[in-house]
């Protein structure tokens, strides 16, 4: 694919002109700590375990019914009443255990310590900002295998097995290298470009579908006092969240796939350096909202939903985490990338959507049965219907939205995937190396490049330089997707 648009005999292509735009920044190195989620590894003898109980009917996991069950949720955007509603049920269905449920925000910092000690709990959903890092745990042998729970008849119809009433790809998802499923991704997250429909309607505009029709209506509304775009600068991996399927509609499909499989050079495709182009492109006509840089997840969101800023990278998990401050008439809306030009691989439309809140079970728990168990409570059509009620969003069983009066936001997710069909993307650096998408990609490689510290090609060059030290980094556990 050339960098080149293939209007080429009516002047200037659109990458062109980005090109010409992009004015040269200074290079700054930013300090940052980074948490490190090295587990320990899988030796060692089992702590406590408990006795597997007797496999029946209605116990098809062989849970011991008087053991405990620990439970830890992250406590982010989709809350955790949908978590204490599944602990109610299995303490119905086993009178005689207790289940200990906790949640925080610290997911590493709380329960790394616990790993390395051979004493995690039974069910974690290993979300957030301190999230462990995925492919370090698979690596290290410290999950169990979800396959029995995969394989167990469902809560809602014995016949069928848990794996067939999931949405597409949600198996995969948790599979790292062969058959194993390491993780059940319980959300179904919509990621995008976020924005309130009304705003458009006042600036009498409609989303747009271009990069042309994206800088327009930015200028429009700056000449209105509204920023285009606000993120969240603290944690800038949020811009990967409309930046990678915005890359995969211009370059098509596989040149995500090779960023993922870190592939040499993967990161200087012309596709990349057309999207870097246009995103900065943002910064340097300063449609992106001051102080963006210093803001958080929370503090970039609060600001977009009072009307600050038109369009925020997110997932849709920010329906219900910001729902205290969203207007009653904001009519919230997600959508996809705007494309680039009429060379584009992918229509507009493309998305990524995937599953979200990773949910694991340790392979050193005590009561690794109850852990599977609770999940298979989570995935029944009652538990879907809970967390879609409480969280405005879906999850990975392929239903459970019946007789659910849904939101706006969810409407707006649920209408994108339709237009997006067959090109729904699924990057999977996030879940495969967390380190690198998050501390290198995101805050040393994007967050630098979005604040006017790097220019796109120093960025490239920079993430290239971290992708390359993954790939040949022998400690690390390496992934790639399955032809």
């Amino acid at each position: 694919m050339g960098s080149t648009s293939a209007r080429d005999n009516e002047g200037l292509g659109r990458r062109d002109l980005i090109k010409r735009s992009a004015a040269l920044g200074l290079i700054t190195v930013p300090t940052m700590s980074f948490l490190s989620a090295c587990a320990s590894g899988s030796g060692g003898e089992d702590k406590g375990k408990v006795e597997k109980g007797t496999k029946s009917d209605k116990n098809p996991l062989a849970v011991n019914e008087s053991a405990p069950l620990e439970v830890v949720i992250f406590d982010g955007g989709f809350g955790t009443q949908y978590a204490e509603d599944a602990n109610k049920i299995y303490e119905k269905n086993f009178p005689k255990a207790k289940v200990k449920f906790s949640k925080t925000q610290k997911i590493q910092s709380v329960l790394q310590p616990r790993f390395n000690g051979g004493t995690p709990p039974d069910l974690i959903d290993n979300s957030g900002a301190q999230q462990m890092d995925m492919g370090v745990l698979v690596g290290k042998k410290q999950l169990a295998d979800l396959t029995p729970l995969l394989d167990a008849p469902s809560v809602d119809d014995p016949s069928k097995k848990v794996r067939d009433t999931l949405r597409p790809g949600i198996v995969e998802m948790g599979q790292f290298d062969g058959a194993p499923v390491w993780i059940m991704y319980y959300a179904y997250t919509v990621y995008g470009v976020w924005y309130s429909q009304t705003a458009l309607d006042k600036l009498d505009a409609k989303y747009p579908e271009t990069w042309d029709e994206m800088l327009a209506l930015c200028e429009k509304a700056k000449k209105q006092g509204i920023a285009g775009w606000t993120y969240p600068g603290k944690h800038p991996y949020y811009l990967p969240f409309s930046l990678y399927p915005f890359i995969a509609k211009i370059g098509g499909v596989e040149v995500l796939d090779a960023i993922d499989n870190l592939e040499p050079k993967a990161w200087e495709h012309p596709a990349v350096k057309a999207a870097f182009e246009a995103y900065y492109e943002l910064y340097k006509k300063g449609y992106v909202l001051q102080g963006t840089p210093g803001l958080d997840h929370r503090g970039s969101q609060g600001a977009w939903a009072r009307g600050k800023a038109l369009f925020i990278p997110n997932g849709s998990w920010v329906e219900n985490e910001e729902a205290a401050i969203i207007p009653k008439d904001f009519k919230l809306s997600v959508g996809a990338p705007s494309g680039l030009d009429s060379s584009d691989k992918l229509p507009f439309g493309t998305i990524w959507a995937s599953g979200g809140e990773p949910f694991i079970v340790p392979a050193q728990a005590k009561n690794v049965e109850g852990g599977m168990e609770q999940l298979r409570i989570m995935l029944s059509e009652a538990s879907s219907k809970s967390f879609t009620a409480n969280t405005k969003s879906l999850t990975a069983f392929n239903g459970g939205t019946t007789g659910i009066t849904l939101s706006d936001g969810l409407k707006s997710g649920v209408a994108a995937l339709e237009k997006a069909g067959q090109n729904v993307v699924n990057p999977r650096l996030q879940d495969w190396y967390v380190k690198l998408q998050k501390e290198q990609i995101g805050v040393a490689g994007l967050g630098e490049m979005m604040a006017g510290r790097l220019t796109p090609a120093e960025t490239i060059k920079k993430i290239q330089g971290y992708a390359d030290a993954v790939a040949k980094d022998s400690s690390i556990k390496h992934f790639k997707h399955q032809k």
